[in-house]
């Protein structure tokens, strides 16, 4: 335990072994679901050739990229954020890829893009563009990705949906139609209200305590009511039905692992294949530079200028999860924003990932009971934990207008849009042209500037593309 607590710097960030292994379990139960939903994202889609993904097959490639990952990024970054696939790029992928491509080719340009980033963060250009962000728009990315977070858990819980119409585009409820209308989301909200009164008091495992209670309610609730998936039918649950049957324990089906393939370039033509790696780039590298900026502020790891311990190391491994990811087919591979719940739970060092990978590794034998947590009850954890970050704007001032507005749009742009991405864009762009506009031309990084002009071309690629005829 000595040798542990030295390797990780355990006692030396004000943590303890326990806590570590709190939060690591605490960050597992709140990105499990990505074992489920990752395989309904790229299985639910044909490639260009027809093929589709086994459900299956997507789950424990799923598994293992992110147990693997994991444990690397505890390893050589020592840092309390786990990984897996990324959404964003597996939407991407799913929805746009291999509409021109096979999976495996799609997967392939993944790859790329990853060795792209790797090689961006070993030539130290990634470090110089995270140095180059103002710490207001630091501090408003941070909260941005509170919102986000708890957008995203009243989304999973039901609490919010689309209504369907123009106006208003979402509502409470699971159809939007304004009032809370199934069990799940009654739950979700008692779970809510339990994990909160536990953090207020303070309650050492608070977020741990409240998943547990949820989950073992949610069973009891599942064994009366039969409730079902929401998929089968109405009031359900939404993708993890709280309930065992059969075995629980399956061998993993790897198959899917090494088939990859380069000839994107030539089914395409290189600038359309060009075009979608600069997509992957763009929206992996700034996703993660967003989330490596909100999770190390919120475990209290970052210094005044936003930099935490081991910059460098982790922007590689990072880069290497993209790589990973497209090898095994999982999609890329990226530091998961969830890993939030296991910092509020008191994780602090990379010893918590070593717990995380592991479950997932565990997680390829034995997903019946990884999947027993319903997605409605980890999204409680998601709420309390986008509050705790969203709480950083109280550091940024305000009083300037060309400061107000580029924080302000960077906040709600991640949660409307669904994109880290998009809302870092919008705010380097609204940043650079506010701040000269105010005469503060000369405290605004060339690289900044460079940056915002990349961002605009990224948010202009649909009109680039149908220029060129892809």
């Amino acid at each position: 335990m000595s040798r542990l607590d030295r390797f990780f710097e355990v006692s030396g960030r004000g943590s303890t072994v326990a806590r570590e292994l709190r939060g690591g379990l605490v960050t597992f139960i709140a990105m499990a679901y990505i074992i489920v939903l990752n395989p309904i994202i790229l299985g639910g889609t044909d490639d260009v050739s027809g093929d589709s993904l086994d459900f299956a097959q997507v789950s424990a490639v799923t598994a293992l990229a992110a147990g693997a990952m994991t444990i690397v990024f505890g390893v050589v970054a020592r840092l309390p954020f786990a990984f897996a696939a990324g959404l964003g790029i597996n939407s991407f992928v799913a929805t746009t890829l291999v509409d021109s491509l096979t999976w495996a080719e799609a997967m392939g340009l993944v790859v790329i893009n990853g060795l792209i980033i790797v090689l961006l963060a070993a030539t130290g250009l990634r470090r110089l563009v995270f140095d180059a962000v103002p710490m207001p728009l630091k501090l408003a990315i941070t909260a941005g990705i509170g919102l986000f977070i708890l957008f995203i858990g009243l989304v999973d819980a039901g609490f919010i949906a689309s209504t369907g119409e123009p106006s208003p585009p979402v509502g409470l409820g699971s159809d939007g139609g304004g009032s809370i209308g199934t069990v799940p989301t009654v739950v979700f909200i008692g779970t809510l209200l339990l994990t909160a009164i536990l953090v207020a008091r303070r309650i050492p495992g608070g977020i741990l305590i409240g998943l547990a209670a949820g989950t073992a309610a949610a069973v009891i609730i599942e064994a009366i009511w039969h409730l079902g998936s929401a998929a089968e039918k109405p009031g359900g649950w939404s993708l993890s039905v709280p309930t065992l049957s059969g075995s629980p324990f399956a061998l993993p089906d790897l198959s899917l692992v090494g088939a990859v393939s380069l000839d994107s370039f030539g089914r395409i033509g290189a600038i359309a294949a060009v075009m979608f790696v600069f997509t992957l780039v763009f929206a992996n590298f700034f996703d993660a530079m967003g989330t490596f900026t909100g999770l190390s502020r919120e475990a209290g790891l970052a210094d005044e200028k936003g930099t935490f311990p081991r910059l460098r190391s982790a922007l590689i491994v990072e880069g290497a999860g993209a790589v990973v990811g497209g090898a095994t087919s999982a999609s890329s591979n990226t530091v998961f924003v969830e890993s939030g719940a296991g910092i509020g739970e008191g994780a602090r060092t990379g010893l918590a990932n070593l717990v995380t990978g592991a479950l997932f590794l565990l997680a390829m034998f034995i997903s019946p009971v990884a999947s027993i947590v319903p997605t409605e009850v980890a999204a409680a954890a998601l709420v309390v934990v986008g509050v705790m970050m969203a709480s950083h704007l109280r550091n940024i001032d305000l009083t300037e207008f060309s400061v107000t507005l580029p924080v302000v749009l960077t906040v709600v742009t991640m949660p409307f849009s669904y994109s880290i991405a998009n809302g870092i864009g919008v705010g380097f762009i609204a940043w650079v042209v506010l701040r000269s506009a105010a005469g503060k031309f000369r405290e605004i990084s060339p690289l900044l500037w460079i940056v915002a002009a990349g961002f605009g071309l990224y948010f202009a690629r649909g009109w680039v593309e149908s220029l060129i005829g892809m």
